[in-house]
């Protein structure tokens, strides 16, 4: 039986580049790969088949030899396959990479970075928006002092791996698969510590407590993030430190609430304030101003006091303080003021109820959702 066209099997042109022939091999290998297509005999048959292609044409001569006499000029004394050149596993590494080696490449992993650190900072309100200088102290892995972070006894230094070499990796061969994965003895570092400091035993790190000034911007707010390079743990064996990141968090305070750049407060204001007007001091960040009340002003109205706000760390204009006030009930009367008001409560129903408009309509609304009902 004849054999199929080489550049047919890979589906490219006979002037297709040695980067299009070993994506199209790629391609036909990772859909009929035996490992993805498990006790299916076509699937097998047609990664053969592809990779006697690909070993034909990735080479030049062979390439140019099947080109001028077809099946015929490479088949010479090789039966189909390649004697010579570079082998199935060295062209698998090359095009598998990626994915048996975790990224390829030779050289021996590098040390790993410490890691991130993250400190929680509880502000107040006004530290907050005004920005403040704090003293944390922060427990974290340091580089050793006695072995200057090697891991090896002082005197002494790391020595080379003898299981891969010094190269971080062993390669693996199973058929015609070779694989690649990090060293079992130094665990991708190339290297073992036959005499492991004392003072680290061999981790090259060491754990203490440093104290450390934050600079706290002016403006920052809940969930802002402050970000100390270098302030996180010490890296592994020498690599650098990880980062350390404040997390802001602003205590509640007894008078204001922040929105973004806005501050809201609740003002207690008396029954008589509200009916015949009046003025009264209300405390802001920056100390008490005077703030109008005009008549008849109803309960949960909102008062703007422009810039008495906050300016947001992330720029922007200062915003406003809103003042929201509460008509507070009298409580603790006497019997002359409960007279007094059973009075005024009498007078004001003897004169209909254009004093309380808002309580007529409010009436009438019922009246009309009850007989509704009754029909």
């Amino acid at each position: 039986m004849s054999k199929r066209d080489f550049y047919e099997i890979l589906a490219v042109n006979k002037n297709a580049s040695d980067a299009e022939l070993k994506k199209a091999f790629k391609r036909l290998a990772m859909k009929h790969h035996p490992d993805r297509n498990p006790d299916d005999k076509d699937s097998e048959a047609k990664f053969k088949e592809a990779k006697e292609a690909y070993e034909i044409l990735s080479d030049p001569q062979k390439r140019a030899a099947y080109d001028q006499f077809g099946h015929a000029g490479v088949e010479q004394g090789g039966g189909g396959h390649p004697g010579g050149g570079a082998s199935f596993s060295d062209i698998f590494g090359d095009v598998f990479g990626d994915i048996f080696s975790g990224g390829g490449g030779g050289g021996h992993q590098r040390a790993r970075r410490g890691a991130d650190l993250r400190y929680n900072l509880e502000l107040s309100l006004e530290d907050a928006v005004r920005g403040t200088t704090v003293k944390i102290r922060v427990p974290t892995s340091v580089l050793c002092a006695t072995c200057g972070g090697s891991g090896a006894k002082k005197g002494s230094k790391p020595e080379q791996c003898t299981t891969c070499g010094g190269v971080g990796q062993v390669r693996m061969q199973q058929g015609f698969f070779s694989l690649q994965q990090a060293c079992p003895n130094c665990h991708g570092s190339g290297q073992v510590i036959k005499d492991p400091c004392g003072a680290c035993h061999g981790q090259g790190r060491t754990q203490e407590r440093k104290t450390l000034s934050v600079k706290v911007p002016a403006g920052v707010d809940n969930g802002d993030r402050i970000r100390l390079g270098g302030e996180g743990e010490a890296g592994d064996r020498g690599a650098p430190s990880g980062d350390l990141y404040v997390q802001i968090s602003v205590k509640e305070h007894p008078l204001f609430v922040r929105e973004e750049s806005n501050l809201y407060c609740e003002v207690p204001i008396s029954f008589v304030t509200a009916t015949l007007g009046g003025s009264l001091e209300v405390p802001t960040l920056d100390g008490k101003v005077k703030l109008s009340i005009p008549a008849e002003t109803q309960t949960g109205k909102l008062f703007k006091l422009r810039g008495k706000g906050v300016k947001s760390v992330r720029g922007g204009p200062v915003g406003d303080l809103l003042c929201r006030v509460i008509v507070e009930t009298p409580v603790n009367l006497n019997s002359k003021q409960k007279e007094l008001l059973q009075q005024f409560d009498g007078a004001m129903t003897d004169s209909g109820s254009k004093h309380s408009p808002r309580e007529k309509s409010w009436l009438d609304g019922v009246k009309n959702f009850i007989d509704g009902i009754k029909l």
